[in-house]
């Protein structure tokens, strides 16, 4: 089946991927333009995972203050060179992974980063509560392993949902950027600050 240039373009606005990823996603989905950016998505993320061992020692330092002044977000975005990092569309990463961390509050970047005594307590209590409400013995860890799920996706920003476009995480939202940017990207650290919190 020969891909018109106008569909390869359409898919190049839609997806910022490359002119080749474009044309072999499009053949590979038979023309059919939805399945195509599901497809590149896919491409993207596999090159992605090839680049997470990559040094990051450029970025951005990005300031959210929300108004009325109440909540503020420091945060800290690296990539691998400086032209990354003055892009725009950098840029708009960061002020967005920021808006995240004022709206969702997470404690923590990675799930390695909470310490293991956090985790134990937080299985031990939720065990405790199953048991009290009269759970089978057999089907307690299982429950409590479920139960873990949610509390990483509450407190991890990397495990959260992305606000703004419900249904894909943080994670997988800083892949599609190190695919578009060909270069590795991490959040490094951030503080949040709301009046009254400590």
């Amino acid at each position: 089946m020969s891909i018109s240039a106008d569909l390869v373009k359409e898919l190049r606005e839609r997806t910022g991927a490359g002119v080749l990823d474009c044309k072999k996603a499009l053949e590979k989905t038979g023309g059919d333009l939805e399945k195509a950016i599901e497809e590149l998505r896919k491409m993207g993320l596999a090159k992605a995972d090839k680049k997470l061992d990559r040094e990051t020692k450029e970025g951005i330092v990005e300031a959210y203050i929300h108004p009325g002044a109440r909540l503020g977000v420091l945060v800290e975005v690296n990539c691998e060179t400086d032209f990354v990092a003055n892009t725009e569309e950098f840029r708009k990463l960061a002020h967005n992974i920021a808006l995240q961390i004022a709206a969702m509050a997470p404690k923590y970047i990675k799930r390695e980063d909470i310490p293991q005594d956090v985790v134990e307590k937080e299985k031990q209590i939720l065990k405790e509560q199953l048991i009290r409400e009269g759970k089978p013995e057999n089907v307690v860890n299982k429950i409590v392993e479920g139960k873990m799920e949610k509390f990483y996706q509450e407190n991890v920003l990397y495990d959260q949902e992305l606000f703004m476009e419900p249904g894909i995480t943080i994670e997988e939202y800083l892949k599609q950027h190190i695919a578009r940017f060909s270069e590795n990207i991490r959040i490094k650290r951030f503080a949040r600050f709301k009046i009254g919190e400590e």
